[in-house]
């Protein structure tokens, strides 16, 4: 999956969860699960999530629903083997990258 998200240095939920596609309240309790995720909140109480946030939220996106993992099997992999996990899925996530722009180019010719 390619997340479309312009260069900030915050994201507010609503943009985060359409950029994935999921539910706002699906990001949240992600949030409360996952101990990677610790978005900001401002005065009011908004989440705002950073660059290194979506990082996280994309490794997790990918492990539960792209690879069929329970919320449970996804902390236990992230835990034990986070930094293998880490390497393939940058390695998965350029060749994804690659793809699209391929795709884009053979839809121009």
């Amino acid at each position: 999956m390619h997340i479309n998200l312009p260069e900030k240095r915050y994201y507010a939920i609503g943009e985060v969860a359409e950029a994935f596609g999921v539910n706002t309240s699906l990001i949240r309790f992600w949030e409360k699960e996952f101990e990677a995720l610790k978005p900001k909140k401002n005065a009011k109480g908004n989440r705002l999530f950073t660059p290194q946030d979506i990082k996280n939220l994309e490794l997790i996106y990918h492990l539960v629903k792209e690879r069929g993992f329970t919320l449970e099997g996804a902390k236990t992999h992230l835990k034990e083997e986070k930094k293998k996990t880490l390497t393939n899925f940058e390695i998965i996530r350029k060749l994804q990258g690659v793809k699209a722009e391929l795709t884009n180019l053979k839809n121009n010719l």
